[in-house]
């Protein structure tokens, strides 16, 4: 991880400045940008149009950070893309890291297929994301709150500040619901470049999402809001179309029912709350908690979040580099009140919650291995991608 723009410009720079030829949409926020990404993409190739959309992380397999036409883009284009980047990534002294390289791969796919709008998701942050050599013609901010403080800051109002780094002079900028904090920093941002500032509750109601909306949970209905203010902001609300487009949204592993297991990404305190507030409106009170988390997390505030829905708790190593042992979560579980194991594997987990109902948490990592393990991704695959780590 290099915060920092120099060598993803300079990179960017030897393609022939891709990232210029794509009509983006730039999405920054703590939490909820990947399923406003996931709405928008849906609403505009509803409307007939061509949509190229950018996220991370990958759940399963890399090739989902690479949306094109509704689907993950293939491992040819893939392959021809990162070869280039690769070539040209020639300066020993300063090499690309895995996000940058992945966010170069991305703005040469996207300009070689040429596609009516491309949504970008920032990756960290926002001012210093490689995401941010783009020149959209739309910001988006969603919901702010503390995360990677160790890189961002240690108050909402200076995290803020970073995501709204996005910002650029002339570019209209939607802001979701959040805090009186958040939302003076950004609004003061935008002021200063010359950004058309939006408030998505001024522009935008619950009331207007519209029936069948694919996404459950209190927290994706806020995110529809958000997605709803930006669409209308474009020029691109399409009315006759948003039912189509909200109806077939997919945002795996966002608090998605399968069987007995909630699956959901929850892996900070904001997301924890929201995934406690999801879990207070089903008919079940008390769950299985099966739960893995990365090292850097706050770990113990998100417990003490979830402790009141969890009657039993399987703790389980993630799929990263950066995860915390089994042990070492099942001891954090019993600390917040949690009656939990340790278990070898997510397989075990799995089985010993299956009598449910369970929720399965604490990394988006995790809801990927957990949902292959389902069998409910919704793009199969033999094949699991490491999560932080190039194969050249």
């Amino acid at each position: 991880m290099r915060p920092g723009l120099d060598a993803i410009r300079g990179v960017c720079a030897a393609l022939g400045d891709p990232q210029k030829a794509l009509r983006a949409v730039h999405v920054a926020g703590t939490n909820g940008k990947g399923a406003v990404c996931a709405i928008l993409d849906s609403c505009l190739r509803a409307q007939g149009l061509r949509v190229g959309t950018y996220t991370s992380p990958h759940l399963v397999r890399l090739n989902e950070r690479f949306f094109l036409d509704g689907r993950p883009i293939d491992d040819a284009t893939l392959d021809r893309a990162a070869d280039r980047v690769f070539h040209a990534d020639s300066n020993d002294d300063v090499r690309l890291t895995f996000f940058e390289a992945l966010t170069a791969v991305a703005f040469l796919a996207y300009a070689e297929a040429k596609p009516d709008y491309v949504v970008l998701e920032t990756g960290l942050g926002g001012r210093l994301d490689a995401t941010n050599v783009c020149e959209p013609e739309l910001c988006v901010v969603t919901r702010i709150g503390l995360d990677h403080c160790d890189w961002l800051g240690g108050t909402v109002g200076e995290i803020a500040a970073e995501k709204a780094g996005i910002l650029k002079p002339g570019v209209p900028v939607v802001l979701g619901a959040n805090g009186p904090e958040a939302r003076a920093v950004v609004e003061a941002r935008a002021k200063e470049v010359g950004a058309p500032f939006f408030y998505a509750p001024d522009l935008s109601g619950e009331g207007e999402i519209p029936e069948g909306f694919s996404l459950a949970g209190a927290f994706n209905r806020e995110n529809a809001v958000t997605a709803l203010a930006a669409l209308k902001v474009m020029g691109r609300q399409g009315p006759n179309r948003l039912v189509e487009g909200f109806r077939n949204v997919v945002w795996p592993g966002r608090f998605q029912r399968v069987g007995p297991f909630v699956v959901d990404g929850a892996h900070n305190p904001p997301a924890a709350r929201a995934l406690a507030a999801a879990l207070g409106e089903l008919p079940e009170r008390r769950f299985a908690l099966v739960a893995g988390f990365c090292g850097d997390k706050d770990v113990d505030e998100v417990l003490s979040v979830l402790a009141p829905f969890a009657e039993r708790g399987y703790a389980v190593r993630t799929n990263n580099p950066r995860s915390l042992s089994a042990e070492e979560t099942a001891e954090k579980m019993r600390a917040a009140g949690i009656d939990a194991v340790a278990c070898p594997s997510l397989g075990d987990a799995l089985s010993a919650a299956s009598r449910g109902p369970a929720v399965v948490c604490g990394s988006l990592f995790l809801a990927g291995e957990a949902l292959a393990a389902l069998g409910a991704f919704p793009w199969p695959s033999d094949r699991f991608d490491a999560a932080e780590t190039l194969r050249v």
